[in-house]
């Protein structure tokens, strides 16, 4: 998994990191049970400071997406489905609000939205 920091971004780097590797969690491509990079070996791949990579894992582990164990590392949370689903279901509600947003300003009604949606729909979900 590559991990991307922008220094033109207005977040800073350990939210960067956290966003990422809680998006790779989100999306699968970390799996349950999976070991994260160590601290170290992640603060030398990005170059940044170990105390960056240290709060990204510490924001990861207090949002439950992370276990540490102490002398074996850091791994994906196996257990925590539901933390993982409320966390989608905010990022779609989130994503939905913005598209209610444009529908309002575009002057488009709720019908022909939903009608929107639904052909999204067909075409993607299966």
């Amino acid at each position: 998994m590559d991990i991307i920091i922008s220094n033109a971004s207005d977040k800073p780097i350990y939210e960067q990191i956290t966003i990422q590797l809680k998006n790779a969690i989100l999306s699968g491509q970390l799996a349950a049970g999976e070991a994260l990079p160590s601290i170290r070996a992640l603060a030398n791949d990005l170059r940044v400071s170990v105390i960056t990579t240290k709060r990204a894992y510490t924001d990861l582990e207090a949002q439950g997406f992370i276990d540490t164990v102490p002398g074996k590392g850091c791994f994906v949370t196996g257990g925590n489905v539901d933390v993982l689903r409320e966390e989608r279901l905010r990022r779609i509600e989130a994503h939905l609000q913005n598209a209610l947003d444009e529908a309002k300003t575009a002057a488009i009604d709720l019908d022909e939205l939903h009608s929107m949606l639904d052909v999204l729909a067909e075409n993607t979900l299966v």
